[in-house]
């Protein structure tokens, strides 16, 4: 079997915790070099993944990038254009992790580059591979809500007090904050559900003493079938709302709680471990129906491991690749347009 030997660069939360140990569960992919400048993440690579090559610097990786076949850039969202256009100048494959960028001028030139090459080029927007997602999809597409009018849904936590880092500290140019980091994904996730968005409404709040970037945010979409998207992503919530709440003209779905996936990752479990990936037991299935008459709908497998499975076949087999970067960008205008919006 072909195996693509994939470089990784960043091997914090996003590179260790996701991207090497679902690369490594992939079968036609091999782990093969880590670029990290901390010597104590280098050991741990090391650790967790023998045999692997770590370097501590990008310009090493790309001094000789001779042997690899993909890289994935899972360091901090500024750096995220000028390492992606280093591996399509290369000609290599790359995978950005979420968001593409910092900014849409910057998807755009990226995006160029990599059509201008014919270098694959995908973002890493795990949660459409989130099982409470798959099942909203698929009772969406079954009809069994009848016309959807509005989709709620929901990223929250209850974190008081700030952990420090660029995510909280950084500015504008760091793409920092709630609503880049969270709203990318659930901005994904309405634009795949509803299609394109017309008009946009935010509120962006810094609420905690210490923090310099947004940690509460909403934000409104009206698509252009008429669909109303509700998003909320917050550190302060001390009650926690559904994860998704979907109201359609026949009836509604509600489900509560996290996919498991990142969990199970963070606690060192692995996809092939011998238990059922991403599956949730049956009181925590969510609700559909009317008030009163509502049945729990089984939850559909939760499925990481698919974007890598996807991403093998786009370049070993010819395949679309997993996650289509003008997403992306059409993403990050959406957030720059709620930016834009909470500052009236």
């Amino acid at each position: 079997m072909p195996e693509l030997r994939v470089a990784l660069v960043g091997f914090g939360l996003a590179g260790s915790v996701f991207h090497a140990p679902l690369i490594a569960a992939e079968p036609r992919m091999r782990l093969d070099v880590v670029v990290t400048s901390s010597a104590e993440r280098a050991e741990q690579a090391r650790q967790e993944h023998p045999g692997v090559r770590v370097l501590a610097t990008p310009p090493e990786l790309f001094a000789d990038p001779s042997g690899i076949d993909l890289v994935v850039i899972a360091t901090p969202n500024r750096s995220h254009a000028s390492l992606a256009l280093e591996a399509i100048e290369a000609g290599i494959p790359v995978v950005v992790d979420k968001p593409l960028t910092v900014t849409s001028a910057e998807a755009e030139q990226v995006i160029a580059a990599a059509e201008g090459r014919g270098v694959a080029l995908s973002v890493f927007q795990n949660r459409r591979w989130d099982g409470d997602f798959r099942t909203v999809q698929s009772l969406i597409e079954k009809g069994r809500l009848g016309e959807v009018q509005r989709f709620e849904s929901r990223m929250e936590r209850w974190r008081p007090v700030g952990k420090g880092g660029w995510r909280e500290l950084g500015g504008a140019a760091d793409g920092a904050g709630y609503l880049y980091d969270l709203g990318s994904h659930l901005v994904d996730q309405a634009l795949i559900l509803f299609g394109p968005v017309v008009d946009v409404y935010c509120e962006r709040d810094r609420r905690r003493a210490g923090v310099e970037a947004d940690d509460d945010a909403f934000l409104a979409l009206t698509h252009e079938s008429g669909v109303r998207s509700h998003l909320w992503m917050s550190a302060v919530s001390a009650q926690i709302g559904p994860r998704f709440r979907v109201l359609g003209s026949e009836s509604a779905f509600v489900i509560d709680g996290l996919d498991p996936q990142e969990a199970d990752l963070r606690a060192g479990r692995r996809p092939g471990d011998g238990q059922s990936w991403g599956t949730v037991e049956s009181d925590r299935w969510g609700l559909l129906g009317t008030e009163g008459d509502t049945d729990r709908i089984p939850t559909e497998p939760g499925d990481y491991p698919a974007f890598y499975r996807a991403m093998a076949a786009a370049l070993l087999d010819g395949t679309p690749v997993p996650v289509d970067p003008h997403d992306a960008l059409e993403t990050l205008r959406i957030l720059e347009r709620g930016a834009m919006s909470a500052q009236r």
